[in-house]
């Protein structure tokens, strides 16, 4: 269950859904449905149709059949914004609760981990929800919706699980404390607000969580995990009328609510000025954030302010990044909207490499922001605002699972055909309205981040009070739903048949037309060249050769790709991208381009560099880092400039510090071409035209170098326990590796990639889970990977934890028992069939995402293999016998060969 970080409080994703328009299909009439008895149909906008019933609750249907997927999903309208003194956390820490069960659903991780479900919960300021994601069928539609309205209102809520997931939710707390933007965004509430409950980070205050208590807890769940403070969103292939009479029978029939919900009357008084913070503590970056107040989510000023903001911070286009990235005085610019329901904050800010001076950063960050509204904005950046925007609103729509936890956010606004409503404001907004809002909220007296100074003349900025959800939508009109695709079968049978197979020059192909959601399209190209000998001691000028490609063509600047980019739909690489139909053909011919002909601008250059250096020292104390570098050196056995070979932190700093921008030059000129590669196009296109555009612009460009696959070799390792020190980090890392002699097509694959499963792989139900996290509470996040390949040997399992550095010893205790009792007594008939049908599942739903099967379609072409080799692989894993996994497992998975690292802060380790 995760917690919204700052990257996605940035307006609550309300920034790219409540700013952008775009053009749309036909549009769709909503099925006519006979409604149960005091169940009333409310308004039906773009696809989505609003049913409300008696007791309150409301449920909105929006039928997808393009992909055989479902989306369900459950927002309550509650956050960390209805907590109270004492209870900050508690939102947060009842959506953890919400997993433990009811005498009905008494495990229902496992459930989920059954049916091959993908399910996570969030809280933010204004509402929580939990979601499913699985594959269409109606068995697992209705057993979730039941299992939701069970959990509205039977959950546990118990000691015995509060007392291990308050553990589990302190240590989600310190690993926030580790990361420098996290504690920068929490520290910004808490001195950007003095009274109202946005000044709280909706993870909670540490004392709160760890003392909370359990008759808060049942009392906040009693009062808002009811049926008239929820909507329910069923999105993707399902029979709407069907649908309707489940949740009827599950929701319809609860009673309404006697009580009355709790109202709040706090209004953040207007700031009388500047206001400054410093943080000090471990870190390897600097950053420099400037919040300025705003009003509610719903006022249109909030989203001419997020525009000011785009136009401000975008790369490479923005005015902050010509200011200050490309001058060499910040390594990146970000910007984001802390907001909501309420009046927030928008969030500009800087990343400076460590070491360089801040001030004039800080005072070049504050004169250009607070200087916006003297130079309003140009034609040429509303119009690539709007661009940007329409094509997020279109992939937006073009996905049923986005779309489906995006809502959450505009239902805590109070409608959620906000979504569109927005959207219609901006495109319609002009320059001098965004030019307004920076006049307004662009101010010294209304910033975060200086000093208070006394002064006779203030400067304040008076926050409107938010409009009604009806005025809001008084003009709004609804737009047409855009385009759905076919009901497709994405059995591995049928993506053969549907799938032609080409060579061109000397690149295999893989087209699979078919008609989308949006007539989107993706599309994946894989070249290949060098060979051991010619790869010796190019790692670092590869790396930085592929890096500089979306930097710039002889043709175009790296700005007029960007917009480029923006106007042919292309969102992605110059290997793996997504476009439409109509401009695939374009996309193509300008990827070949700037894989032929990159422009190699020193400034762009020395601006990577300095990007890059910033990113590696900002790991230098992060304990993950430090644990898998540790493990990666333990397993190296190349020598040193060998392509497989493992590197040091400092010896990949020192290697980006001494590469010219000739040997990347040199680099592409010897290696780049397309003498042997793999593309792989799926989506909705005209294969023909597609194969002749790649005849047209690939097949004659050969590489110097000559190709020849570098496989990693297996050697054994003696095992070995190291422990790192990482000062002053609130968090720890528990990482473990076990080399594996193992090829996919060996009889022992199908085993264990069951045993992975079991073990850590899915999900929260597993038995490291189980264990570490469920009944101790140890950690917030724990699981393990295995690693096959198909022509290398050098196959890998690992184990991954993060703990208080107090609690590890524990973590690692707790791991090596549960594997010896593994080893000891095996795997059950249930637990064996359990995996079955969950892998299963998890296999056919990745296969419904159209990017996973073109890098399917990459992997297989260059392993001259088929879809067939994946069914092949399933019915392996469903004729997995009992004694084979636990053979296999007792085998192969051997825990006293296993290395393992350990990194935290030590003296933090020694406290009780």
């Amino acid at each position: 269950m995760s917690l919204l970080r700052p990257a996605s409080l940035a307006r609550c994703l309300l920034p790219l859904f409540l700013t952008i328009g775009g053009a749309h299909a036909q549009a769709q009439t909503p099925p006519v449905l006979s409604l149960p008895a005091g169940v009333s149909q409310g308004p039906s906008a773009e696809g989505i149709t609003e049913y409300r019933f008696g007791n309150g609750f409301k449920l909105l249907l929006m039928p997808d059949a393009s992909k055989p997927t479902v989306t369900v999903n459950m927002t309550y309208l509650v956050g960390s914004r209805q907590e109270n003194y004492g209870e900050t956390g508690m939102a947060h820490l009842l959506e953890h609760l919400m997993f433990k069960g009811t005498p009905q659903h008494g495990a229902i991780p496992q459930e989920f981990s059954k049916r091959g479900m993908s399910f996570n919960g969030t809280t933010s300021l204004d509402r929580t929800n939990y979601y499913e994601f699985f594959p269409a069928g109606d068995e697992n539609l209705q057993w979730a919706i039941a299992m939701e309205a069970d959990r509205m209102l039977n959950s546990f809520i118990a000691q015995k699980d509060l007392d291990s997931e308050m553990t589990v939710v302190r240590n989600e707390f310190e690993s926030g404390e580790n990361s420098p933007t996290s504690v920068m965004v929490k520290r910004m509430q808490s001195v950007a607000f003095d009274w109202h409950n946005y000044g709280n980070a909706t993870i909670g205050n540490r004392s709160d969580i760890e003392h909370v208590k359990i008759e808060n807890l049942q009392a906040f769940y009693r009062t808002y995990y009811q049926p008239d403070n929820a909507v329910l969103l069923v999105a993707g292939k399902f029979d709407p009328a069907k649908v309707l009479a489940w949740v009827d029978h599950s929701f319809g029939r609860m009673p309404k609510p006697a009580r009355a919900l709790p109202s709040f009357w706090t209004v953040e008084p207007t700031q009388d000025g500047e206001r400054q913070f410093t943080i000090r503590r471990s870190g390897d970056v600097q950053l420099v954030y400037v919040g300025y107040k705003i009003p509610s989510g719903i006022h249109i000023d909030s989203d001419a302010a997020g525009v000011a903001a785009d136009i401000l911070a975008d790369t490479p286009n923005g005015r902050l990044h010509k200011l200050l990235v490309e001058t060499g005085k910040a390594s990146a610019i970000v910007q984001f909207q802390l907001s909501g329901y309420a009046p927030g904050l928008q969030i500009i800010g800087a990343i400076v490499k460590k070491g360089e001076p801040l001030e004039p950063v800080r005072k070049a960050l504050t004169d250009a922001i607070e200087s916006f509204a003297t130079t309003p904005p140009t034609d040429a950046e509303m119009a690539r605002v709007r661009v940007s925007n329409a094509n997020g609103y279109e992939r937006l729509l073009s996905d049923h699972q986005r779309i489906g936890v995006s809502l959450s956010n505009v239902l805590a606004l109070g409608d959620w055909r906000l979504l569109f409503a927005g959207r219609d404001q901006v495109d319609a907004m002009n320059a001098q309205q965004v030019a307004g809002a920076a006049a307004k909220y662009f101010r010294r007296d209304n910033r975060t981040v200086g000093l208070f100074i006394p002064e006779d003349q203030p400067q304040r900025s008076e926050i409107p009070v938010a409009p009604t959800v009806e005025s809001a939508l008084q003009s709004y009109r609804p737009r047409a739903a855009i385009a759905t695709g076919e009901a497709f079968d994405t059995s591995p049978a049928n993506l053969d048949r549907r799938t032609t197979q080409l060579r061109v020059g000397g690149l295999k192909l893989a087209l699979l037309p078919k008609k989308t959601r949006g007539q989107t399209v993706s599309v994946r190209i894989k070249l290949d060249w060098g060979d051991e000998k010619t790869l010796f001691g190019k790692k670092t000028v590869a790396a930085m050769t592929s890096e500089m490609l979306l930097r710039g063509s002889t043709s175009m600047t790296r700005d007029q790709l960007a917009d480029e980019f923006a106007r042919l739909k292309i969102s992605g690489g110059a290997n793996n991208f997504q476009t439409t139909r109509g401009n695939l053909d374009a996309a193509l011919k300008l990827m070949a381009d700037i894989l032929q002909h990159p422009r190699f601008d020193p400034a762009e250059f020395e601006q990577l560099r300095k990007q890059i250096l910033v990113s590696l020292e900002s790991s230098r104390n992060d304990p993950t880092e430090r644990a898998a570098e540790a493990l990666s050196l333990r397993f190296d056995h190349y020598p040193p400039g060998d392509w497989r070979a493992a590197r040091t932190l400092d010896q990949r700093i020192a290697a980006v510090q001494a590469l010219t921008l000739d040997e990347v030059k040199a680099f592409h000129r010897d290696f780049y071409g397309a003498s042997s590669g793999e593309v792989a196009i799926v989506g909705d296109f005209d294969p023909d035209a597609a194969a002749r555009v790649i005849q047209q612009t690939l097949a004659g460009w050969k590489s110097a170098a000559p190709y020849q696959r570098v496989l990693q070799e297996y050697s054994e390792v003696a095992p070995t326990r190291q422990f790192i020190n990482t000062p002053d980090k609130e968090n720890g890392t528990y990482l473990a590796k076990l080399g594996l002699d193992i090829r996919d097509e060996d009889a022992d694959y199908p085993a264990l990639v069951v045993a992975n499963y079991l073990i850590g792989g899915a999900s929260m139900k597993s038995r490291l889970a189980d264990r570490v996290r469920q009944r101790e509470g140890l950690s917030y996040s724990i699981g393990t990977s295995l690693a096959v390949g198909a022509l290398s040997n050098a196959g890998q399992f690992g184990i991954g934890a993060i703990a208080a550095p107090q609690n590890l010893d524990k973590v690692d205790t707790a791991i090596r028992e549960e594997l010896q009792r593994l080893i000891t007594e095996g795997f059950t008939s249930e637990e064996l069939e359990r995996a079955k049908s969950g892998i299963r599942q998890q296999r056919e739903q990745s296969r419904a995402q159209d990017d996973t099967i073109s890098n399917g379609w990459v992997n297989l072409l260059d392993l001259d293999r088929t879809y067939a080799w994946a069914a092949q692989l399933d019915e392996r894993i469903a004729a997995l016998t009992l004694d084979q996994l636990n053979d296999a497992l007792r085998r192969r998975i051997v825990p006293a060969k296993m290395s393992v690292a350990i990194a935290r802060d030590e003296g933090k380790a020694k406290q009780p």
